[in-house]
């Protein structure tokens, strides 16, 4: 089998899949990328067993046929060659060599028959929304998003499906984000989790832009399809918690502030917290918030003070200042509204302002206060 490839080309399309690929993976041909030719086009696969994608792009060729190539010998030497058409050449035995214009290099390929099948599309529902809502969703949960595999249900982001909207819940049980969208609607009311990494790699992957995207599912796996490429992913096999119950309904005390300015008071006073708790207390009162952190084992401490608008009686809440700084990375607008009740109930952060099909709504438990 032969065939002629533009090599900028052939290496962006492998890195928009080359993140899939395990580094100590327990099967050698995971490590591989599968190359499909058929009929001037080259159909390039990468997978872990659990997340498959695959990209499409045109070449020049005579033949069809299959071969498996080590990734990582592969996306370093592309890395390392100037844009130049690139001859492939596989014989009976999988060798690959690779010709440019003036170099010639080799690499044992390996048998396509013993590279995983992807999972097929069977019975499933599809919806479509664009892939910068798509995005824009994934950034605004992705990093509430539990690491504790013992709770598998929250290491993914939780899609729920709605004739009128689509949410997107993540939590780790210390905060939760959920965001929602009007302009996404889905045929039936439905609900699924997806886990972090293929998320992650949509991210990479997709054009932050009004393209429509087409996202199918069935009961254990998810399909999403743009342009030229695909992935596929196997779905959390787990109940969501019944996140609905710890948000409450009504915090009577509302403090707005500034985005920026509170995000870079929390960073500075942070510096002197507890490293293991990152607890700033915010003492409310009046129009001024005040931020102080101290770790007792170093006799460090932070104080700052800044102006903000609260009506609600005085209060001293304390939180994990990494959570805060994290969640208003999330808000868009140049003011936030933190919604408060008593200092061991949960705190409620939303922008100002948003979009008219967008609410977000983050959630974040608070800490003792006399650590």
């Amino acid at each position: 089998m032969k065939f002629i490839v533009s090599s900028s080309q052939l290496l962006k399309q492998l890195q928009h899949i080359a993140g899939v690929i395990n580094a100590n993976t327990v099967l050698p041909i995971l490590e591989d990328f599968l190359f499909e030719v058929e009929k001037n086009k080259l159909n390039v696969v990468a997978t872990d067993l659990e997340t498959v994608m695959r990209v499409q792009l045109d070449i020049e060729a005579k033949d069809s046929g299959k071969v498996c190539i080590p990734a990582r010998i592969l996306i370093d030497s592309l890395k390392n060659i100037p844009d130049q058409p690139l001859t492939f050449n596989i014989d009976k035995n999988f060798a690959v060599e690779i010709t440019s214009d003036n170099g010639k290099y080799k690499v044992m390929g390996e048998n396509p028959d013993n590279f995983p099948k992807e999972p097929t599309a069977d019975d499933t529902t599809s919806f479509t929304m664009t892939a910068s809502a798509l995005i824009t969703a994934i950034n605004k949960t992705l990093f509430a998003v539990s690491n504790d595999d013992l709770r598998p249900a929250m290491t993914g982001v939780y899609f729920e499906l709605n004739n009128d909207y689509v949410q997107f819940v993540a939590t780790d049980a210390h905060r939760l984000v959920r965001y929602k969208r009007t302009d996404v609607k889905a045929p039936k009311a439905d609900s699924f989790i997806v886990p972090r990494k293929p998320l992650n790699l949509l991210k990479a992957a997709l054009p932050d832009n009004q393209d429509e995207i087409t996202i199918n599912y069935n009961s254990n796996h998810l399909f999403v399809k743009h342009g030229t490429t695909q992935m596929s992913c196997r779905l959390i096999d787990a109940r969501f918690p019944d996140y609905k119950v710890v948000i409450p309904a009504d915090n009577p005390y509302k403090m707005t502030v500034g985005k920026g300015d509170f995000q870079s008071a929390l960073r500075r006073v942070n510096v002197f917290s507890n490293k293991s708790t990152n607890q700033v207390v915010l003492n409310i009162s009046g129009s001024e918030l005040q931020l102080a952190a101290q770790d007792v084992d170093f006799s460090f401490e932070g104080n700052e003070r800044m102006k903000c608008q609260y009506d609600g009686e005085d209060l001293a809440i304390a939180f994990n200042a990494r959570f805060l700084i994290e969640m208003l990375n999330a808000a868009d607008s140049d003011e936030v509204r933190m919604e408060l009740a008593t200092p061991t109930k949960a705190g409620i952060i939303k922008p100002t302002e948003m979009d008219e099909e967008e609410e977000l709504l983050m959630l974040v438990m608070p800490l003792m206060l006399n650590q």
